[in-house]
């Protein structure tokens, strides 16, 4: 077993100087995932570094910024210390590693703001090296107590103002967080008030539904009791003596078309509509949107109705008016 010289630190009892979360978290404003191996070197995942310094492509990052020497990839470093791959998907056989010497190069080459402080500290080491040849941690005030306690280190006033800034901008996106999921939660409760209004409107929609259906159903039977006894009455009328013909009433021609066709709700609608007129003037001189508008249907429907009336041999047509209605008589059998 090769033991330590003194110039070097022995690895089975170094300890950080500076909490190596909090240099990171200085370096790179946030945490990331890191594996420490047992000699006390870290990696950090390569992506992790690279998306939170705003790098978009890291392999390129890595190819421009770190030397080969300071990446590695995850199962060569963790075989090496007989270790095992961490567990979760994010840690993959084939991630790509950085030590730390490769996070702050790549910190070094970024040009967020927020590295700024800590990139100030990285120059203040490098000139007071190269002014006094070494860069030594002032001790903390108040040492950890304990025998065989590792001694403290007061954190660079540039590493602290940084964590100190990256904190309180922390809180506040927290804060604005907390503001955002509390105007989330209130539309969301509108949003449900909404629908259970709009379920509301759909049931009363549903009842309206039922009622004119209800409705048509009574007038369908209405009319059904009138054509009854329009044919009571035309069979109750004497016939009319020979030689002389009988002049057709509107209860006579209704009774006549019921029998030559099915009437539908639609076609008794135009039919009562335009039978009095046949009997009483002779002829249909009405626009088809004068119809429409006395029976509610559509002048599409009205002109289907009359259709099926010449169909059955009702009404015939005798040209247009010189409005350019059509004209409607009444073919008597």
């Amino acid at each position: 077993m090769i033991e330590p010289s003194k110039h070097q630190p022995d690895p089975r009892t170094q300890h950080d100087a500076i909490d190596a979360s909090d240099f990171v978290y200085a370096a790179t404003g946030t945490r990331i995932r890191r594996l420490t191996t047992p000699d006390g070197t870290h990696w950090f995942p390569a992506v992790d570094v690279c998306k939170k310094l705003g790098y978009t492509t890291p392999r390129k990052a890595l190819l421009d910024h770190v030397p080969e020497e300071h990446r590695e990839i995850l199962e060569t470093v963790t075989g090496s210390h007989c270790l095992s791959i961490p567990a979760g998907r994010e840690w993959r056989r084939d991630l790509n590693l950085i030590d730390l010497q490769g996070l702050i190069l790549l910190v070094s080459a970024c040009t967020k703001p927020s590295c700024e402080p800590f990139k100030q500290w990285v120059a203040e080491v490098i000139e007071t090296v190269q002014r006094e040849g070494s860069y030594t941690l002032e001790e903390a005030e108040v040492q950890p107590a304990g025998p065989g306690a590792p001694v403290a280190y007061a954190m660079p006033e540039q590493v602290a103002e940084a964590i100190v800034r990256l904190e309180e901008r922390n809180l506040q996106a927290d804060e604005q967080f907390a503001v955002a999921q509390h105007k989330s939660l209130a539309l969301q409760k509108e949003m449900a008030e909404t629908q259970q209004e709009m379920v509301g409107m759909q049931r009363e929609m549903l009842e309206l539904q039922r009622s004119t259906l209800t409705a048509q159903q009574t007038i369908a039977q209405a009319m059904d009791r009138i054509a009854n006894r329009l044919d009571v009455l035309a069979l109750d009328r004497p016939a009319p003596e020979p030689g002389f013909s009988a002049r057709p009433t509107t209860e006579s021609v209704l009774a006549d078309w019921r029998q030559r066709l099915s009437v539908t709700e639609d076609v008794w609608t135009v039919a009562v509509v335009i039978a009095p007129v046949l009997v009483e003037r002779g002829e249909l001189r009405q626009p088809l949107a004068s119809i429409a508008a006395r029976t509610g249907l559509s002048v599409h429907r009205v002109n289907e109705c009359l259709r099926l009336l010449r169909k059955h041999a009702c009404i015939h047509s005798r040209g247009g008016s010189e409005d350019g209605d059509p004209v409607y008589v009444l073919k008597l059998p």
